[in-house]
């Protein structure tokens, strides 16, 4: 089995803890902010559509609906920034070797 081919952000990441704990930070709290009340902001527009039909396309139900959508894909995005700055660091601290002094 061959190891997996780490790409150069990945490595970027590893060498500059400090600054992939920060974005860690950051990904977790824009994740946060992109998914808070997701679900029950699609329960709301997926019944308000199937209770109003076409007037709520009129009143711009789908287009809510697409925003809906591009928020969840957003979150998914900055999760995945957080799970991947997660990872350069633990990778780091399993197998961090501490530096010979000459």
């Amino acid at each position: 089995m061959t190891a997996p081919v780490q790409t150069p952000f990945f490595r970027w990441l590893q060498q500059h803890w400090l600054c992939t704990f920060g974005l860690m930070g950051l990904g977790f709290v824009m994740f946060g902010a992109a998914s808070l009340n997701l679900v029950q902001l699609f329960t709301a527009n997926l019944g308000f559509l199937a209770e109003h039909g076409l007037d709520a396309v009129r009143e711009g139900a789908l287009r809510q609906l697409a925003e809906l959508v591009f928020s969840a894909y957003l979150a998914v995005a900055f999760y995945l920034l957080f799970k991947t700055c997660e990872l350069a660091l633990v990778q780091r601290l399993a197998h961090h070797q501490p530096r010979k002094d000459s």
